[in-house]
């Protein structure tokens, strides 16, 4: 079995330990809260444009229930990630913990202020990568299945790397450190999670899968360096 659907067949086995579920409860709850949240703000801001140009705000509830779910269609996975990002250190843990035990006595936990720069930068880079792609994708729009290639490919891209990252930052040793796991498992990662995030209720799980799956092949080739020595 290749590296990254043996990663992925790892990450479904240990959903149930009680710190990944701890993780995947959190980071749902967060996300719906999140989401939930918009779409209140959005009924008002509609009920309150409503009323300025004198519309009854009736046609504002049925508006919001038709744009949410637009809207989490198009911001689910850029969400999600930021979420996960404050919470991503407790599964590379986990992981560490039950597969790599040696290379955990030597990770580097990182400090709260870090994890609040990478989840930022983590944001920060999704709202880019996205927003790069929507003018190829509404030329692409008349295709139907154009759009959804585009972001297919360029959050296979993305989650690729930041599933990665979020083991590599606790075990590089410096910031000229190379991540180990290789650009085409990364990109097949990334491409595997961002489909699942495409699945009803597949994707609340998706993005733990891919934290605990990108720590996989991290330490996977880690562990073979520390061997090969």
């Amino acid at each position: 079995m290749s590296a990254v659907p043996a990663a992925i067949v790892k990450a479904f086995g240990q959903l149930g330990d009680r710190a990944v579920m701890a993780v995947l409860l959190k980071s749902v709850i967060v996300t719906l809260v999140l989401f939930a949240g918009l779409g209140v703000g959005l009924y008002y801001a509609l009920a309150e444009a409503g009323q300025r140009v004198g519309i009854g705000d009736g046609w504002a509830g049925l508006a919001t229930v038709l744009l949410v779910p637009i809207v989490m269609w198009l911001l689910f996975r850029i969400v999600a990630l930021a979420v996960l990002q404050f919470f991503a250190d407790a599964i590379v843990v986990a992981v560490e913990a039950r597969h790599y035990p040696a290379l955990a006595q030597r990770a580097r936990p990182l400090p709260f202020a870090r994890e609040i720069s990478v989840a930022t930068k983590g944001l920060l880079r999704a709202l880019g990568y996205n927003l790069l792609a929507l003018p190829l994708a509404a030329v692409l729009v008349f295709t139907a299945i154009g759009p959804a290639v585009v972001f297919l490919a360029v959050n296979a891209v993305l989650l690729g790397r930041e599933f990665t990252d979020m083991a590599w930052l606790r075990h590089g040793q410096g910031a000229g450190d190379v991540n180990p796991a290789p650009r085409s498992e990364r990109v097949l990662l990334g491409a595997a999670v961002a489909g699942m995030m495409l699945v009803p209720f597949l994707n609340l799980i998706a993005p733990v899968i891919g934290a605990a799956a990108g720590t996989h092949l991290v330490l996977r080739r880690l562990e073979a360096a520390e061997t090969a020595r």
